[in-house]
Parts: structure tokens; sequence; C-alpha cells
């Protein structure tokens, strides 16, 4: 199956554990062997291919680098280029802060005589 966005976040989950899976039996690889060479404990790697979500991510770096997948995670996740407008902007500089959301602007009190200013 295909990896859509508009599977949810368990299907998702499911997929890619499956996957990973797929993947270490073709490097004819078991379990604690994957486990062993990561660095983690053999439940982790259960829960990877099982798609648990409770599973943290530095445990998917860590068998993703042994499956020789991280050269991969620059179709994953590619870097987002920024357009020649906003580069002249910014005259090179990168940018190191989202701006958030604009303050409101509240209208001012009204005023009336007898009140201190």
């Amino acid at each position: 199956m295909k990896l859509v966005p508009n599977l949810t976040d368990e299907a998702l989950l499911s997929l890619i554990g499956a996957r990973l899976a797929r993947l270490r039996l073709a490097r004819n690889l078991t379990q604690g062997q994957l486990a062993e060479q990561a660095g983690l404990g053999l439940r982790t790697v259960q829960r990877l291919e099982l798609g648990a979500a409770a599973t943290q991510l530095s445990g998917f770096v860590r068998v993703c680098r042994v499956l020789g997948l991280v050269e991969r995670f620059e179709t994953f996740i590619p870097e987002e280029a920024a357009s020649p407008m906003a580069q002249l902007k910014r005259e090179g500089r990168q940018r190191r802060r989202a701006t958030g959301k604009k303050a409101v602007a509240r209208k001012p009190k009204k005023w009336t005589w007898g009140e201190p200013a």
C-alpha cells in the first residue's frame, strides 16, 4: 500500500513498521540482531515493526541507520527552499525564529470627564 496523507496515524505507522520489517528480513537480520546493532532493546524494534505509536523517534532513526535508510530522509522530509524574494529580503541571513501570531490591536478605552488620564 502506498503512503498517502489521508491515512490515519495508526495506519501510517503500521505501514512504515511493515516496511521496516520487510527491509530487515531482506537484509537477513533477526529482530534481536537489528536491536543490538541499533543499540536498542528487542521490544523497541518489535514495537517499531508493529507500528506502535509510543515508540520514540530516536529508536526509529537508529533502526533506519542500521538498515541504510538515513540518506533517504531527504526525500522523506525535504528541505524547504526559500523564494528568491525572501532570500533578498533577508540578505543571505538564515531565518532563526517563527513570527507566530500577530497581536490583536485592542481598541482604546473611551475616556470620559472626571476619570484620571
